[in-house]
Order: structure tokens, then sequence, then C-alpha cells
């Protein structure tokens, strides 16, 4: 009973893999943006026929590390990519709220399938490591000086091994496009099947690469923000702080014997109240002829003495200029001058 409902499963895997496999390509080459509704329906889909093309994978057993890459047929060969499909399907998934989900997610993925390739011995590439280090900048700050040169070394190697994908990626997109029509018309053999879902395995690998530093340093940069807004969340905020007392700066002695040189007294009047107050008593331009309170009598009396100050300060500044300049007149003109009406 068990071999006849595997026998019935069997056939639907080719299926579910090519549909999924569509899918990303769809995704990939769409002229929609990531987040739209057709789109994420495609990856909803997709991460669906994946999921369960592992658990059929996992119940038929296909791969076993009892055996070697030569033993696995060449038909099956491109299953080997599921958890590949799966990471790159899960960084499309379009969610602020559970990005760092989503991203643990694919690199878990991706390592999956690393893991994979690395025991069949598909191509040659060291393994990145299984988890993020939450400490690397604490113990950067510990040992400054040696770990410097030691990024400097990972930086040249990392450098060096992006080169080397690259030239790798290029020549196997460059075979694979010789075999597509071949093998997807079955005109090809099985040796030239076998190349050319090695060729898909080794441009997977490169991507997988590719992909867990990128994500390395999205999930570094969402770590640092999410403690930048619980350091700033935890300190206290501005309205606990206590009001500051109001202060005036005087720019000159009269200023300053109103309001004090130490400011003890302060203003206690704003225009708002300033202008409430003289539109009661009714002393305001635009009110015509004030009341006659004595509030008002003191007010236009104090007003038309300041006008009279203001009079004789400028009679005084006339008559001290008619002063300078006559003095000024006769120091230029003798006594006399100008006089010659007796003289012959």
């Amino acid at each position: 009973m068990a071999a006849s409902e595997d026998s019935l499963e069997l056939p639907r895997l080719p299926e579910l893999f090519e549909t999924s496999k569509q899918l990303l390509e769809e995704v990939e080459v769409a002229n929609e943006p990531t987040g739209a509704k057709i789109i994420q329906d495609r990856v909803i889909k997709g991460l669906d026929l994946l999921e369960k093309a592992a658990k059929m994978l996992s119940q038929l057993s296909l791969f076993s590390r009892n055996e070697d890459l030569e033993e696995i047929a060449s038909i099956d060969l491109k299953y080997l990519m599921v958890p590949a499909l799966q990471g790159a399907l899960t960084m499309k998934q379009v969610n602020p709220s559970k990005r760092l989900d989503h991203l643990q997610q694919a690199r878990e993925h991706f390592i999956n399938y690393l893991t994979q390739c690395h025991y069949y011995h598909v191509a040659e590439f060291q393994l990145p490591k299984q988890q993020l280090d939450k400490n690397n900048s604490a113990e950067n700050n510990t040992a400054s000086s040696s770990m410097a040169y030691a990024n400097l070394l990972a930086m040249a190697s990392q450098r060096k091994a992006k080169i080397e994908r690259y030239r790798q990626k290029k020549e196997v997109e460059h075979r694979l496009s010789a075999l597509k029509s071949a093998v997807e018309n079955g005109q090809a053999d099985d040796e030239r099947v076998r190349e050319y879902h090695l060729l898909h395995l080794r441009r997977w690998i490169g991507i997988s690469l590719e992909e867990i530093e990128s994500i390395d340093q999205e999930i570094k940069i969402l770590r640092e923000k999410d403690s930048f807004r619980e350091a700033s969340t935890s300190q206290s905020s501005p309205q606990d702080r206590p009001p500051m007392k109001s202060f005036i700066l005087t720019r000159n002695k009269a200023q300053s014997k109103v309001f004090g040189a130490g400011y003890p007294s302060l203003a206690t009047m704003t225009v708002s109240d300033w202008y409430e107050q003289h539109q009661k008593h009714g002393v305001l331009p635009d009110q015509g002829i004030a009341n006659s309170t004595p509030a008002v009598v003191d007010f236009q009396r104090v007003a038309q003495e300041q006008d009279n100050e203001e009079k004789e300060k400028e009679d005084d500044e006339k008559v001290l200029r008619r002063a300078r300049e006559w003095d000024e007149w006769k120091d230029t003109h003798p006594r006399g001058y100008g006089n010659r009406q007796n003289m012959g």
C-alpha cells in the first residue's frame, strides 16, 4: 500500500518543482513592484508549492548522506535546488514588521542548500557561518589592533572570492544557454542532462553566497536600528524635565532699572493682557474718544506729558544747534564783517 502511494505521489514532484520555479522567474522579471498584490500572490503560492515539494522529498528519501553525487540520478539533481528556491522567494516577501523574520528564514534556506552542495562536492566553496554573531562589535572593540589587520585580510579574501564567483557565473551562464534548448526539447543525452543540472546547482551556489552576504548586512542594520530605538525610549522624555524659569537679559541701564539687575521683578503683563485692558477702558486708537474714567484720564495725562517732553527735547535741540551754528559763524567772521555803512 505504501509503495502504491509513493508511486502516485512521485509524478507530482516534477509538477510542484517546475511550477514553483516558473513562479519565481515570473516574479523576478515582472514589471510590477514587488509589493503589488499580484506579485505577492505568486510569492505565497510558490512558497506553498516548495513546502509541499520539500515534504515530499523527505518522504521519498531521494537524497541520503550515505551516497555520493554520482549515485544520484541525473533527473533528480534539480531537486537539490528546492531550499535555494525557497530562500529566493522568501526574500521577495514584503512586510516591514516581519522583515527580520523573513531574512532569517531565507538565510536558513540558503544555508541548507549550500550545506547539501558542500556535502556532495558540487563545487569548491567555503560555507558561511551558520549563525550571525551578535557580539561582533564588542569583540572588535576589545582587540581593535589585531582585529583591524584580520578585517583587512578578510576583506581582501572576500574581494578575491567575489571576482572568482563572477568569472564562474559568466562561464556557467554561457554553458547553460548552449545546453538549454537541447535539454528542454529532450534531444540531449543523459550526460548533457546531468551537466545541465549541475550547472544550475553551481549557479545557485553563487547566488546563495551573494544573498547571504546581503542578508547579513541587512540584519545588522535592522538590529542596530532596534537597539537605537530601545535606547531612545528608555531615556526620560522631555516632558519629565522641570520647567525653566523665565529670565530677561537687560541691554542698558534703563532697562535694568525696570526689570531689575538680578531680574527679581519680571514683567507681569503680556501683550494680550495689555490689549484687553486698554480695550476695556476704550483707549485704543480705533475706539474713538476714551471714556472719562480716572484710569483713562491718567493714561491720557501721561501720554500728553510724554508728548510735551518730546517737543521740549526737540526745541532744546533746535536752540542748541542754532547756538553752535552762531558760534561757528563768529569764529570765521570778525566783528564788523560786511558793515561798510560808515566807510568812505
